[in-house]
């Protein structure tokens, strides 16, 4: 940030997105209080236009909060040549009274007050969120997309079940892709078949099961292609798929969710992964609250798996021994807690490896790679 910008000849704008409005609060250099605005949700060139009448000369700064809008108001205004800044709604800070006053104009005057401070310098008053090209946010598509049909095929298989066990028919396994299930051989435990309305309704649920399961292998499929306009990522994702123990999720995932970015240290790559340890130290009470859980939820997730995955098939790794050799003779708590430990220390490991190329220390590679 350059640091001999004059904050007395800067404008900062503030816009709070909503689909039906925007609000767009607007800090003018030479006045003393802010003005506000409305504008129809999504009305691109009324901003522009009110954006050109604001401060024809000298210095704007525009920010709005990171949500269901995406990173297209960012490219888009940043390819007419604005400095925008996405922040990060969680980071900010709001009155902790029980009932506290929320409108839009209240949280566009908040956005500016904390748009300021962060140009002066002041790094902790609030989290930017980097933003993503179109190529970036595609990317992750394919992963996202499959952790949905996953939680929506458990739902269709469970619905199923359901049905079945209500009229005490069990042992039926709707997943099984050889035999398709009739439901008009069935019968119920009182020995009739199965009700006209409750068999139209479970071939209803079936058919969307085959749907969701031939929808998932697309995805897949589309998973595993390379993409070319990233190289760089996708040789990474290929180097995490050559590790005994990671498979093609798990390396789509941290290629494209966590790798894809760079990171300064291993600190800045655990805050990230919302990995770090949160303090709580005030008067007399001094403890840990956990991990802060502030990042990237779905990288966070894949790495604790890929932890347990990784004790189980890199059994001679050094991080294997001290896992086991830490939790020996320990409860399940101190379990979880010490694997928490090992996916953070499993994540600089990787780190190292996609970015160097040299091996984690007695790795072993996929049978498939060897």
């Amino acid at each position: 940030m350059d640091q001999y910008h004059d904050a007395n000849s800067t404008a900062y704008v503030a816009i709070e997105l909503s689909k039906r409005s925007w609000i767009v609060g607007i800090a003018h250099p030479d006045r003393d209080k802010p003005s506000i605005h409305r504008l129809s949700g999504g009305d691109t060139k009324g901003l522009l236009r009110r954006l050109a009448a604001t401060h024809s000369s000298g210095r704007m700064i525009i920010c709005f909060e990171a949500g269901h809008d995406g990173f297209w108001l960012a490219r888009f205004l940043i390819a007419q040549g604005f400095d925008v800044r996405v922040l990060d709604p969680a980071s900010l800070q709001v009155n902790r009274r029980a009932r506290r006053v929320k409108t839009d104009r209240i949280d566009a005057l908040a956005m500016l007050r904390a748009l300021a401070a962060l140009d002066r310098g002041e790094r902790h008053v609030c989290a930017q969120v980097r933003i993503l090209s179109v190529e970036e946010e595609d990317a992750r598509r394919s992963h996202r997309e499959r952790d949905r049909l996953i939680h929506e095929r458990t739902a269709h298989v469970n619905r199923i079940k359901g049905l079945l066990f209500a009229q005490g028919i069990r042992d039926v396994e709707p997943r099984q892709r050889r035999n398709r299930i009739d439901f008009t051989q069935l019968q119920t435990a009182e020995g009739h078949r199965l009700p006209r309305r409750l068999l139209a309704e479970l071939k209803r649920e079936y058919a969307r099961l085959i749907m969701v399961e031939d929808q998932l292998r697309e995805v897949e499929k589309e998973r595993d292609t390379a993409d070319a306009q990233s190289p760089a990522v996708e040789q990474k994702r290929l180097d995490l798929e050559q590790l005994h123990g990671i498979g093609g999720t798990a390396s789509a995932i941290l290629a494209r969710e966590v790798f894809a970015r760079t990171f300064a240290s291993r600190r800045h790559l655990a805050s990230y992964l919302g990995l770090t340890p949160s303090a709580y130290d005030s008067g007399t009470v001094t403890k840990c609250q956990g991990i802060s859980k502030a990042g990237n939820a779905w990288a966070r997730r894949i790495l604790i798996e890929i932890a347990w995955l990784w004790i189980k098939y890199q059994p001679d790794s050094p991080l294997s021994r001290w896992y086991l050799t830490r939790t020996q003779g320990q409860g399940g708590r101190m379990r979880r807690i010490m694997l928490i430990a090992l996916a953070r220390k499993l994540a600089i490991v990787l780190w190292r490896y996609v970015e160097t190329g040299v091996l984690p220390e007695r790795a072993r590679l996929s049978p498939t790679m060897a």
